[in-house]
């Protein structure tokens, strides 16, 4: 086994939250990946240094003989599958680094399969449902209470424009146009798009702006004035604290629990029920790849098909 070199922030070689700091900067600036998957992988790659008892991982590290242990390790542990995958998507991408910066060759992870992960049809709720979730939030906010103007805004975006929830907070007031009813949206990859804003979505936000933004912010912060969802500390509304906010108001409405993208899954679901063609969804949802949009085709097939034994004499 390679002797383990122990490097300390001053010595010549490399530390490990140095390198980490600098794969996370590339992967945000160089490779257009989400803030949240460069942390990812960079927490992956701590993982590892940690499993290998190094504070620095160089490229005999990432021979097939270590991958497979830690592999091995996280399977003992029990983890998902998808875990594991992304495990070895986060070595891939550093070994990627590696051979751009330093030259480095033949590294052996490169070599390693990822495990095969079983597709998954996206969770939604029926149009039904959405609609109760959403006249429910509407309802509540007509007193003008900034809390609930904030929540009602939020799920309109997050359903009425098909937004990611990292999109939702990075949206910013200037992002949405009045005349055009459309709002700008700065997506995976920093690839922005504008998407059509329906009318309950331009109420909630409009309500939201006017009666509820410049009370609940009373006490911004000047980094964060551009922000379209604050908190009552003048800062840019968390991701955190908005998925606890869907989940409260699927559980005031009675609908079932549904996650923030869950929302945007029903809504690609009901855009292609009621007759959108792929392509547009593919453009209202951001999504790089149509075959990433086609997803949603096996759940309105999977519906269709449930409702055909339901109702059907001979099914």
């Amino acid at each position: 086994m390679t002797a383990r070199r122990t490097f300390e922030p001053n010595a010549d070689g490399p530390h490990c939250a140095d390198m980490c700091a600098q794969f996370e900067s590339y992967l945000v600036g160089r490779k257009g990946l989400s803030v949240a998957t460069a942390r990812a992988y960079t927490a992956d790659l701590r993982g590892f240094a940690a499993f290998l008892g190094t504070d620095c991982i160089e490229p005999a590290d990432l021979g097939v003989a270590n991958v497979r242990r830690w592999l091995s390790d996280m399977v003992s542990r029990g983890l998902a599958k998808s875990t594991l995958a992304r495990a070895r998507a986060s070595l891939r991408a550093y070994a990627a680094w590696l051979t751009a910066t330093q030259g480095a060759d033949d590294i052996g992870v490169a070599r390693i399969q990822s495990p095969r992960i079983p597709a998954r049809l996206p969770a939604v709720v029926t149009p039904g449902e959405s609609i109760r979730l959403l006249d429910e939030e509407r309802a509540a906010a007509q007193d003008k209470e900034p809390h609930r103007l904030r929540r009602w805004a939020l799920l309109e975006l997050l359903y009425g424009a098909g937004a990611r929830i990292a999109e939702a907070h990075a949206a910013n007031l200037a992002d949405i146009n009045v005349a055009s009813a459309t709002i700008l949206l700065h997506g995976k990859g920093n690839k922005d798009r504008v998407v059509p804003l329906g009318e309950p979505a331009r109420d909630a936000l409009a309500m939201w702006i006017e009666h509820g933004r410049p009370v609940i912010a009373a006490n911004l912060e000047p980094p964060h004035a551009e922000a379209l969802f604050l908190t009552p500390r003048g800062r840019r509304w968390g991701v955190r604290q908005m998925r606890e906010a869907v989940h409260q108001a699927c559980a005031a409405a009675g609908t079932p629990d549904i996650s923030p993208h869950g929302l945007r899954h029903s809504a690609a679901t009901h855009l292609l029920e009621g007759g959108a063609d792929l392509r547009s969804v593919q453009e209202i949802l951001g999504h790089a790849s149509v075959a990433t949009t086609q997803r949603y085709t096996h759940v309105t097939a999977a519906r269709l098909r449930s409702s055909y034994r339901q109702a059907f004499p001979r099914a």
